[in-house]
């Protein structure tokens, strides 16, 4: 639709200004008109000054019929009346007054057409009576004579309801075109948000421990080379697992048809996260009684365990952690709660973002804090039920 547009905007021909299309027809009515003013029918009053001067007139008005329509129709309407009354016949002398109410239907609307048709009607019957025309059917006439000008006004309002139509439906395409280019700026937004969360969870779990496990092994370098080299072959364990993750995670986001959920660890799997964690020095307990869990359920539960334990290892000074992920019924319970410093697990802030917005994505909740007994808390509440992957 972005490109149809412009394609259809460049296949349509510009307008010409309105002085300008004026002037042509103007000079188009004059060419017409004229001819029929110059010869009139045996028997009436033939072309004089005055004859001239309401031609003049009539076609002189129509040079400005776009800014004051109205007062056009009314001077070529007069014009023409006059012409009547004058005992001038002819067959196209009322062409500038039905271009003036055309005009009119145009440019107005609906309401005003009817106005100007009744005032037209009107002019016109009584014009035609006082004239005299068609004597020999006197009740005819001027029912003729009052409807032609209701056919510019008919004409103007097709032409401008279809001009109406036009634009509604150049509006509502507009309207769509916007509707559509912000539906795909929010996918790409949120897109960009979830590889953030992605990236930030795999490496800034993986790096703290590697951190951890690094100064574990300079510390005991010299003294215990033993617990050294243990250290260092959990900074390469890590490594691998922090690759593996980043490998897979690269690979959702260039295959086309890639998973959205992305690369989705299960929740047997913190039994090897609390593994991998104990190596820092930190005492894990792990509770895992989940059962059948929504595949995107399982990866927030994962991912929010996985960014709360790095906030334990980065900042909360702590000895001993409890992880639990549990379910009751249809509800998914996630907590993780350390004995460390209640102020240092709230990290840098975005992790406890990611965390909220993985459990929103979900329609759960999550809640951070200072445990009763002290240390630091992190507790999730995520829907588990068959629809929570919907």
């Amino acid at each position: 639709m972005s490109r149809t547009l412009p394609r259809l905007r460049r296949s349509i021909p510009r307008p010409l200004p309105p002085p300008l299309a004026n002037a042509v027809v103007a000079a188009v009515v004059a060419l017409f008109t004229g001819p029929d003013a110059a010869v009139n029918d045996p028997g009436h009053r033939q072309a004089d000054e005055v004859t001239w001067l309401l031609f003049a007139v009539s076609v002189g008005a129509l040079l400005v019929r776009t800014r004051w329509p109205v007062g056009v129709a009314v001077v070529t309407g007069a014009a023409c009346a006059g012409w009547t009354l004058y005992g001038h016949i002819g067959e196209l002398l009322n062409l500038p007054v039905m271009v003036a109410l055309y005009t009119v239907a145009v440019q107005g609307d609906r309401r005003r057409t009817v106005r100007t048709g009744a005032v037209a009607a009107l002019a016109s019957g009584i014009a035609s009576v006082i004239a005299g025309v068609d004597v020999a059917q006197p009740q005819g006439a001027p029912l003729l004579e009052m409807l032609w000008p209701l056919v510019p006004l008919l004409l103007g309002e097709v032409v401008r309801g279809r001009r109406e139509e036009v634009r509604a439906y150049a509006d509502r395409a507009a309207r769509a075109e916007a509707e559509r280019e912000r539906e795909a700026r929010r996918r790409v937004e949120q897109e960009r948000l979830r590889m953030a969360r992605e990236l930030h969870d795999v490496v800034a779990h993986t790096v703290s421990a590697m951190t951890v496990q690094a100064g574990l092994a300079l510390d005991a370098f010299d003294a215990r080379p033993e617990v050294a080299r243990k250290a260092m072959r959990q900074v390469r364990a890590s490594g691998k697992e922090a690759v593996r993750e980043l490998r897979a995670t690269v690979g959702v986001l260039r295959s086309p048809g890639g998973d959205p959920a992305g690369p989705a660890p299960r929740l047997e799997e913190l039994a090897d996260l609390a593994e991998r964690v104990r190596a820092t020095g930190l005492e894990v307990a792990l509770r895992l009684d989940a059962g059948e869990v929504p595949q995107v359920v399982e990866l927030a539960a994962y991912r929010i365990v996985q960014e709360a334990l790095t906030n334990v290892i980065r900042h909360a000074g702590a000895r001993k952690v409890a992880v639990s992920a549990v379910r009751e019924g249809d509800l998914l319970t996630v907590e993780v709660a350390d004995d460390g410093a209640a102020a240092g697990g709230q990290g840098d802030g975005f992790g406890l973002i990611g965390m909220r917005e993985r459990a929103a994505a979900v329609g759960g909740r999550i809640v951070a804090g200072p445990a009763p007994g002290g240390g630091w808390r992190v507790r999730a509440s995520l829907p588990a039920g068959a629809g929570a992957d919907e």
